[in-house]
């Protein structure tokens, strides 16, 4: 079936590609930028984890019904909060593998360490898939006690719209627990189609579980957006 923005065109899927140009990611990028002008959105400030929201990230970071879905172990206090220290380090986009992790900050709720201090209720990973070939990957976790509010939707798509237009890769793509319903809800509404299922791809909680693989193009990420494709 021809994508989106093929069936509005006319156009060829060859052509809109060349159209597209070669791939001309924008690295390389320091995120730590963001600590100092994050991405706001209606209701949450986004910028790079720190090692100091350890305990806010170890509130979801240690409940069974997250770690269902993510490649996580269940790990103790002291396990999970240098695992936070570790995800934090990540600031620099340049080669494969790359990854910042960004902490969705929620004003006017206490974080659980510290008064003075907003909660982090979430993060969301942006990873370099192929530097290549332009390719980023993006990911996310957020706490139950804030599902079902919007927040995620509310989140992913800045920082869709981030990645897009400050990184500008040619493909953004997600890899879920073909069984976490919510998070293939949120890529559909984010506008990515699922492209393919590896079945029984990894052995965790005692079973072959398959993922799911979401992407969505820069320019249908255009088209959605009512942008120019470049």
């Amino acid at each position: 079936m021809p994508d989106s923005a093929t069936q509005n065109s006319g156009a060829t899927r060859a052509e809109l590609a060349a159209a597209d140009g070669p791939p001309a990611l924008r690295f390389p990028y320091d995120a730590t930028a963001l600590t100092e002008h994050p991405l706001r959105t209606e209701r949450l400030v986004l910028r790079p984890l720190e090692a100091s929201d350890a305990a806010d990230v170890y509130e979801y970071q240690r409940i069974p019904e997250v770690l269902r879905y993510l490649p996580w172990p269940e790990r103790d206090r002291t396990e999970g909060y240098a695992h936070t220290a570790k995800r934090a380090a990540g600031r620099l986009l340049v080669v494969d593998d790359d990854f910042v992790v960004l902490a969705a900050e929620l004003p006017g709720t206490r974080s659980v360490d510290d008064p003075r201090r907003d909660r982090v209720i979430g993060d969301f990973m942006i990873r370099v898939s192929s530097a290549k070939h332009a390719q980023l990957e993006l990911g996310w976790v957020l706490h139950p006690d804030f599902q079902g509010l919007g927040y995620a939707a509310e989140a992913a798509g800045a920082v869709l719209d981030f990645v897009f237009e400050t990184l500008n890769p040619h493909r953004v793509q997600a890899f879920l627990d073909a069984r976490n319903a919510a998070s293939a809800a949120l890529c559909e509404r984010l506008g990515m189609r699922r492209e393919a299922t590896i079945l029984e791809e990894e052995y965790n909680d005692g079973e072959w579980q398959d993922t799911a693989i979401y992407g969505v193009l820069r320019r249908e990420w255009a088209a959605r957006r009512g942008t120019a494709g470049s």
